[in-house]
């Protein structure tokens, strides 16, 4: 049975190559993600040789062209934020937002912490787990929508032990969070946890976690191994190898899944068939039209943001925390 960075390792290998085909990322960019994920350049250039995007179909007398200049590779894509209603400035005076530390052993965790700014609480909190890019602006607006919905919202940069996300290549990032491996992301949210139990603002009994497409499969190995969060809600993540652990589960479980997300999807029932047999709380819901990342409004994974499903998802995904750490 393959363990989870095995299986994260070919879910993030599987989610490039798809991009690749449908030429949502250059052939330059796609051979240094691969690269940085398999360790290898030829292995590389196998997988893509492999499954190469299809040639576009021919026009009739097609009017001649000036040849593109072959694409450069960027540190960061330079993508305009889609106008969402739900978002939520870092000046918004209904919260408090800043970058905080804490230590997992002799280890300095940074992270992005936001909660309402009227009363001291105690606030129910959400752990948020990142994509396989990093700690990016987007995942610190979720995390302030998370405090101006009530709660206390923590985002966990993975990175932290290799100088934090901003500070490291784009591209290469995907491969540094895969050779960690999944047993150290969970190990950091185990110390998030302990964190928040000893923050006097903090709810020690309503503790959830949030994550999406890589961090939506963290935040599964996460709930298999911490018992006392309380809710979770994965956004389109992949499924841990070793689901025999499901009993330990105290989380009720949300699982929001794109209608056109063939990475993923395939493994949903299999998750929902072990929670459901160890007599867990597991519900799913099927987006339609939705590609996968498509909460991602930053499309830091390629053209995937739908606005309409985005929103519908998260109206869920708040629903479901409020139900289960705000009852």
């Amino acid at each position: 049975m393959p363990n989870d960075t095995e299986v994260y390792r070919q879910y993030v290998i599987d989610e490039f190559l798809e991009d690749y085909q449908t030429r949502r990322v250059s052939r330059r960019d796609t051979l240094k993600l691969l690269a940085g994920v398999t360790g290898s350049l030829s292995v590389a250039g196998v997988l893509m040789a492999a499954c190469a995007p299809a040639a576009p179909a021919p026009t009739a007398a097609p009017a001649p062209t000036t040849p593109a200049a072959p694409p450069t590779a960027t540190a960061r894509p330079a993508n305009t934020p889609v106008p969402d209603d739900q978002k939520v400035a870092a000046t918004d005076p209904a919260i408090k937002a800043e970058t905080i530390t804490f230590k997992n052993g002799a280890d300095t965790i940074t992270a992005y912490l936001a909660r309402p700014a009227a009363g001291n609480g105690p606030f129910p909190a959400v752990m948020e787990c990142h994509e396989n890019r990093g700690l990016s602006p987007y995942n610190q607006d979720v995390t302030r929508r998370l405090a101006k919905s009530g709660y206390v919202g923590l985002a966990l940069d993975l990175l932290s032990r290799e100088g934090g996300t901003a500070k490291n290549d784009f591209n290469a990032i995907p491969g540094m969070l895969t050779t960690a491996g999944v047993p150290r992301h969970v190990s950091d949210f185990k110390a998030a946890f302990e964190y928040l139990q000893a923050q006097p603002f903090v709810n020690k009994d309503k503790v959830g976690m949030l994550g999406f497409c890589f961090g939506g499969g963290v935040t599964l190995s996460t709930i298999l191994q911490v018992p006392g969060i309380k809710a979770a809600v994965p956004f389109y993540g992949p499924v841990p190898g070793d689901l025999s652990n499901a009993k330990n589960i105290g989380a009720a479980v949300f699982g929001v899944y794109g209608e056109l997300d063939n990475n993923v999807n395939p493994r949903m029932p299999e998750l929902q068939k072990a929670l459901t047999e160890a007599g867990k709380t597991f519900q799913s819901k099927i987006y339609p039209g939705a590609p996968h990342a498509f909460h991602n409004d930053l499309n830091e994974n390629g053209d995937r943001y739908n606005a309409v499903q985005a929103k519908q998802a998260w109206t869920d995904a708040m629903a479901w925390f409020d139900k289960y750490l705000k009852a």
